[in-house]
């Protein structure tokens, strides 16, 4: 049986202890739910928290975008964070530890942040996520 991509946007592997992200459900005010990016892509991201959410359930993610890989985390200053509006896809807590999900981007937030993030991870000497 072979495995199907269906993913639009390529992928790049980001080191999570450098990578924080917080979410909050919809119907939250608060970013309260505390994970860690994997893998990102300009239509989704993958993540670990301690707080698994059920597929479909709409979320507000903050992601620190990462600094070159081997150079740690600096912010990029205050109020310079990626925000996305997205739907988790999938949950996975079959494994110990922290629950991994997916969820895909139906939107930014702020203008620019889109392109920030994607112009941090195409220049910044981060690994593409090999699909086969």
């Amino acid at each position: 049986m072979s495995v199907i991509d269906r993913r639009r946007a390529e992928r790049f592997s980001v080191q999570p202890a450098y990578t924080p992200c917080r979410l909050r459900r919809h119907d939250q005010d608060a970013f309260d739910n505390i994970g860690h990016v994997h893998d990102m892509s300009e239509t989704g991201v993958r993540f670990e928290s301690d707080t698994p959410l059920d597929p479909g359930t709409t979320v507000a993610i903050e992601i620190d975008l990462p600094e070159r890989p081997g150079q740690g985390w600096k912010p990029d200053g205050p109020g310079r964070a990626v925000f996305l509006v997205g739907n988790v896809v999938w949950c996975n807590i079959d494994e110990p530890g922290p629950a991994v999900m997916a969820v895909a981007t139906t939107r930014y937030c702020r203008d620019g942040d889109r392109g920030r993030m994607m112009r941090r991870l195409s220049e910044g000497g981060f690994s593409r996520v090999d699909t086969n």
